[in-house]
């Protein structure tokens, strides 16, 4: 009935896996759990290892790193069962009934969504508080609010999806470093109208990383929603309306120039212990404009 799939990189996915595996055997279901290291250092590859004694689990070790998007359509291939449930291996289930939860609204024509949250307390860590400010703010949405735009809101941290539909769109392979596989296979359902059912279902997301991690991903997002762009007209995001308002208006060298003598100030509020995620837009917006200006490979740094 069941195949649930994670991607591990550099990870403990010990305690998700055990999880996951005794929730899964109480339900009295087909079931297998499918986990594929795609390249994490020796440490995590040893610590994690001791999953493989669970029965209907497979752990299996990558030659090399396929990236985000081609692990997952590798996975999903390798399934046996009819649905597919898919997550991040940083994630934790807040609810003993997750599994039950999605086995009660199976759907061969339809894909579900179950959310993302943030645990209620900030991390002790400051350095981790631009991260989870961040997911806090912006990826934990209520249910009812993700149902008002099904296919903008869907993430692929926690989403369940009958096989047969998803070896016919598959996840974008050609996309590299982080972000914006997620926005492609959303558009990818809304095109061949495919439902999504918005669940109160969620993960909350734990591996929380510091500022400067996070900048640099935040950076490759921003490059591989700038290449999109270039080639994908249906792209609907906050950051490329004022990035294409700026340049309907002529205005995106003087923006980029305000914004380039804001950087120091910038980068001081995105580390303040609550920071405010406006500053996080301007740098975002910054970094947009300066691909456009000096294109990819002539990025000054």
């Amino acid at each position: 009935m069941l195949s649930i799939l994670i991607p591990i990189y550099n990870f403990n996915i010990v305690p998700l896996v055990q999880d996951l595996h005794q929730q899964s055997e109480l339900c009295q279901i087909p079931f297998e759990i499918l986990c594929f290291d795609d390249g994490s250092t020796k440490a995590f590859k040893e610590s994690n290892k001791i999953i493989s004694q669970l029965k209907q689990v497979e752990y299996k070790e990558l030659p090399h790193n396929l990236g985000r998007a081609k692990i997952r359509n590798v996975l999903a291939k390798a399934a046996k069962h009819p649905y597919l449930l898919f997550m991040d291996c940083d994630s934790k289930t807040i609810d003993n009934q997750y599994i039950k939860n999605y086995i009660q609204h199976l759907n061969p024509t339809i894909l579900l969504y179950g959310g993302r949250v943030y645990a209620p307390i900030p991390p002790e860590n400051s350095q981790q508080s631009l991260h989870y400010y961040f997911g806090k703010i912006r990826e934990e949405i209520l249910t009812e609010e993700r149902k008002i735009k099904p296919y903008y809101s869907f993430m692929t941290n926690n989403f369940l999806m009958p096989k047969a539909l998803f070896l016919e769109i598959q996840f974008e392979e050609s996309i590299e470093g982080y972000g914006h596989e997620d926005t492609l296979f959303g558009i990818a359902l809304k095109q061949r109208q495919i439902p999504i059912l918005h669940l109160n279902n969620p993960l909350e997301h734990i591996g929380l990383e510091e500022q400067a991690i996070f900048l640099k991903k935040q950076k490759e997002a921003i490059k591989n929603l700038y290449l999109l762009h270039q080639k994908e007209s249906l792209l609907d995001t906050k950051l490329l309306t004022t990035f294409v308002a700026c340049k309907k208006w002529k205005i995106e060298s003087l923006v980029l120039m305000v914004l380039q003598l804001l950087q120091p100030f910038i980068q001081q509020q995105l580390k303040a212990n609550k920071p405010k995620l406006f500053f996080l837009d301007l740098f975002k917006l910054h970094h947009l404009l300066s691909l456009d200006k000096y294109g990819i490979d002539h990025l000054p740094s």
